[in-house]
């Protein structure tokens, strides 16, 4: 049975426009790639990181459990050249999962639904163009709802080369 997930990629150091271009890459030599969002260039976020992050979701559709996805993602991320020193740094590649279908999961590797979704204006912006209307499986709210009910002064822009 095939599951549609919803991935959000961003990174901060090296050419990152085309580290995005090479990790949708990757997601499509494993996964059979959905939709992808446009290019957004925000601040980082955390008051750890240095530099604008460049941000895009994808949706993809597997068969794989959570976790194996969560391990080639993690993959993907150190093909990348993603460290994981500090958690709220800079970084070349963070790809978390957002959505796995309609599964709740709560462990030591992985909160999906991501518990971050509606406090991130550069995560629920991207989400908004691909799937406004979607219902986050715990709130109810719908994407469009999260964003207008979001706090996060974050500015959050289109990329423009």
């Amino acid at each position: 049975m095939q599951t549609e997930v919803v991935l959000c990629l961003g990174g901060n150091k090296g050419d990152r426009e085309k580290l995005l271009f090479r990790a949708i890459e990757c997601l499509n030599d494993h996964f059979q790639l959905l939709r992808v969002s446009k290019i957004y260039e925000t601040a980082a976020w955390g008051g750890v990181a240095k530099g604008d992050f460049l941000n895009q979701l994808a949706i993809i559709s597997t068969g794989l459990d959570p976790e194996d996805v969560l391990d080639i993602l993690q993959e993907i991320e150190l093909d990348l050249g993603r460290k994981r020193e500090d958690p709220w740094g800079d970084r070349t590649m963070d790809i978390d999962i957002l959505y796995f279908g309609d599964r709740l999961i709560q462990n030591d590797r992985l909160s999906i639904p991501h518990p971050y979704i509606a406090d991130r204006r550069f995560v629920l912006i991207p989400l908004a163009d691909l799937m406004p209307d979607h219902k986050h499986p715990i709130s109810g709210k719908t994407t469009l709802e999260m964003l207008q009910a979001c706090a996060d002064p974050s500015e959050v822009w289109v990329y423009k080369k």
